[in-house]
C-alpha cells in the first residue's frame, strides 16, 4: 500500500530546483524538477510558485530550502550559527505562509567564534544534504563530508552536527576560466577521469596554481599538448588544489554527496591524496534531513 504524502519538500536553488512530496515515515512520493531556480523567479512570484507546486504535488504544507531564503529569494532568512545540528534548523524555520510554507535557515561560521581565526563562511540548502546523510546512516556522526558543485562546501561533522565547514569556489572558477579569461578557447573538450584529468591532479601539488593555469596554455601554443585535453587537465588542476587544501589525513574518510559524473572526479582527487572516498546518494541525503527538520517541528 503506497503511503499519503505528509508533506511536500522544496530543494530551491539558484538555477534550479527539486519538489518532493514525502510520507510521514520519509518515504518519497513523488518528485518534480525543473529551471526554475530563484534567479528566474521575481521576488512577489514565489507565493504562486509554491501553490503551482501544491496544484501537482497536494495541497500539503511546504518545508524550503537553499538560496530560496537568501537575499535574492523569497525572504532573507536568518544563518543558524554552526555548531549546529538538525534541532536548530528546525528552531530556526520562518513561516513565510503561516501554517502552510516555511524557508529552512542556512548555517554560518562567523570568525573566532568557530575557527579560531577571522574567517566567515554561509551555506544554505547544504545543511540539510549534511545533516540528512548523518540522520539516514549513510555517514556517521563524526566525519568529513564534501558536496561539490559551484562552490563545494567541506563540513566538519562531530556528534551529529556541522562543527564547521569552508566552502571554495571551484566549479565557478572553471566557468570564469571558461568564459572570461585567456584559457577560454581552450576549455573546450570533455571533462572525465582520465589520464589528462590525473595529470591535472598531479600539477596541483606544486601549489602554483596561478602560474599553472597560465602554463596549460602556453603548452598548448608551443605544441606540448593536446588542445582537447586542457579542460580535463584545469578541472583536475583545480580539482586537486581544492582537495589538497583540505590537508586529508592518509586514509581518512570523504563522503561526497554528488552526482555520479563530478562525484567520479572528487573520487579521484580524494584518493590521489591519500583519501578514501564514499560516494552518497545527494538526494536521499536531502529527503532524510528534512523529514527529520519536519518531524522535529511537527511534533511540538
Amino acid at each position: 500500500m503506497v503511503s499519503a504524502p505528509a508533506f511536500i519538500a522544496i530543494d530551491w536553488g539558484t538555477t534550479n530546483r527539486r519538489a518532493y512530496a514525502i510520507a510521514a515515515d520519509g518515504a518519497v512520493i513523488d518528485t518534480l524538477r525543473d529551471d526554475r531556480g530563484v534567479l528566474s523567479v521575481p521576488r512577489e512570484a514565489f507565493a504562486g510558485e509554491v501553490a503551482d507546486i501544491r496544484a501537482r504535488l497536494g495541497d500539503l504544507p511546504i518545508l524550503c530550502a537553499g538560496m530560496v531564503g537568501s537575499t535574492r529569494g523569497w525572504v532573507d532568512v536568518p544563518y543558524r550559527q554552526c555548531p549546529a545540528g538538525l534541532d536548530a534548523l528546525a528552531d530556526g524555520l520562518v513561516w513565510v505562509e503561516p501554517g502552510r510554507t516555511a524557508i529552512v535557515p542556512g548555517l554560518s561560521v562567523n570568525g573566532a567564534s568557530v575557527s579560531g581565526d577571522d574567517r566567515s563562511d554561509v551555506m544554505r540548502g547544504e545543511e540539510v544534504q549534511l545533516l540528512g546523510a548523518v540522520a539516514a546512516g549513510l555517514a556517521p556522526a563524526d566525519a568529513l563530508l564534501c558536496q561539490p558543485g559551484t562552490h563545494c562546501k567541506w563540513a566538519r561533522i562531530g556528534g551529529g552536527r556541522v562543527t564547521g565547514f569552508r566552502t571554495a569556489m571551484t566549479g565557478e572558477m572553471f566557468a570564469l576560466l571558461k568564459g572570461h579569461s585567456l584559457l577560454g578557447d581552450f576549455l573546450t573538450g570533455a571533462v572525465a577521469d582520465g589520464p589528462a584529468f590525473r595529470a591535472g591532479l598531479a600539477l596541483a601539488q606544486d601549489d602554483r596554481l596561478l602560474s599553472n593555469l597560465f602554463g596549460e596554455r602556453a603548452g598548448v601554443v608551443l605544441g606540448h599538448r593536446d588542445l582537447g585535453d586542457t579542460a580535463a587537465r584545469v578541472s583536475g588542476l583545480l580539482i586537486g588544489t581544492d582537495v589538497r587544501e583540505q590537508a586529508l589525513d592518509a586514509g581518512e574518510a570523504v563522503y561526497i554527496l554528488a552526482d555520479a559524473a563530478l562525484g567520479d572526479l572528487y573520487m579521484a582527487a580524494v584518493t590521489a591524496a591519500g583519501g578514501v572516498p564514499v560516494l552518497l546518494d545527494s538526494h536521499t541525503a536531502f529527503a532524510a534531513g528534512i523529514t527529520a527538520i519536519w518531524k522535529a517541528y511537527d511534533g511540538r
